[in-house]
């Protein structure tokens, strides 16, 4: 555990029933004021590694740590103020608020659970609604006279209730069309420079994750398999699955790499490197074991044996 971090996860695994192995040794470290995003597809462990980070589930193994404490060991107030500390913004913004209470009662029971007085909440609410872009007549509104977009504008005021230091976007914009996305991800941005919020932002859509992201971790199987800078994951990435999801990533004038079949089940993987099934530079080292996170470069991990695998997946000259 380093004091550098606000946030760090050392470790971290969970099985759950029948053998099933969701998560596998991840560390993740995340600094006062930055982005961390948390990428991979569907199944390949995000969500049960912020769950294990946020308490809602206990590590099998590993440790998680806020502001260098265990957050297993907090108790009474503390537990309660890391809670207030870190919050979510969800997935679906049609089930973010509560659809039998208004915008206001929403936040202002938030406020109210924070320990807001009273006679302040109606300022307050009006506050976090213009700071997050919404006409303070929106206090009135029921999520479903709103729209998606304006639904997680809502969701984020919420989340910013508590004053938070981090907050986690778990899909945050997978639901909204493009031009939403787009506006939602730049108030992010905003509130982060204007707060000095740290985001841990987990998403499918390696894009969206490199135009928000500081840093950005790479998620297969349960395990990290690569990890940097955003911008040096976008040069040059180091495991054959990231360069995989780049490929199809619009704006990068590569050839597409198709992966074959689909992601393996957590309960039947395969042996060696989880990744090999599917991997289109696998060799035989690949069958033995999964390789642990390396560096490269400048602080570049990759769980590859190759060095440059981005290399053998080029197009030929010619």
């Amino acid at each position: 555990m380093s004091t550098e971090y606000l946030m760090e996860a050392q470790g971290i695994s969970k099985t759950f029933g029948g053998g099933v192995r969701a998560v596998s040794n991840v560390d993740l470290a995340l600094r006062a004021g930055e982005t961390l995003g948390i990428v991979g597809e569907s199944g390949c462990g995000k969500s049960t590694t912020v769950k294990m980070m946020l308490r809602l589930l206990q590590p099998d193994a590993g440790r998680v740590f806020f502001e260098g404490r265990d957050i297993a060991r907090l108790r009474g107030r503390e537990r309660k103020e890391f809670r207030r500390r870190v919050q979510v913004v969800p997935q679906n913004p049609q089930t973010s608020l509560n659809p039998r209470l208004t915008v206001f009662d929403s936040l202002a029971f938030h406020l109210r659970a924070h320990g807001f007085p009273r006679r302040a909440r109606t300022t307050r609410v009006a506050e976090l609604l213009d700071r997050v872009g919404l006409d303070p007549s929106y206090a009135q509104r029921y999520p479903h006279q709103m729209s998606g977009g304006q639904l997680q504008r809502a969701a984020i005021a919420r989340a910013l209730c508590s004053d938070p230091d981090v907050v986690i976007c778990d899909e945050a914009v997978s639901a909204l069309d493009k031009s939403v996305q787009a506006q939602v991800l730049n108030l992010l941005t905003r509130l982060q420079s204007d707060l000095g919020i740290a985001y841990l932002f987990i998403s499918h859509d390696l894009a969206v994750v490199q135009h928000i992201s500081d840093r950005v971790a790479v998620m297969y199987l349960g395990r990290v398999v690569e990890q940097a800078s955003a911008d040096e994951l976008w040069r040059g990435p180091r495991h054959p699955y990231t360069a995989a999801l780049l490929s199809s990533t619009p704006g990068r004038g590569r050839e597409r790499v198709v992966l074959d079949g689909e992601l393996p089940s957590p309960s039947n993987p395969p042996s060696g490197c989880g990744f090999r099934t599917r991997c289109p530079v696998t060799v035989e080292a690949c069958t033995r074991e999964w390789p642990d996170l390396q560096v490269r470069d400048r602080g570049h991990l990759a769980a590859c044996v190759h060095l440059d695998p981005q290399a053998l997946m080029a197009p030929a000259a010619g």
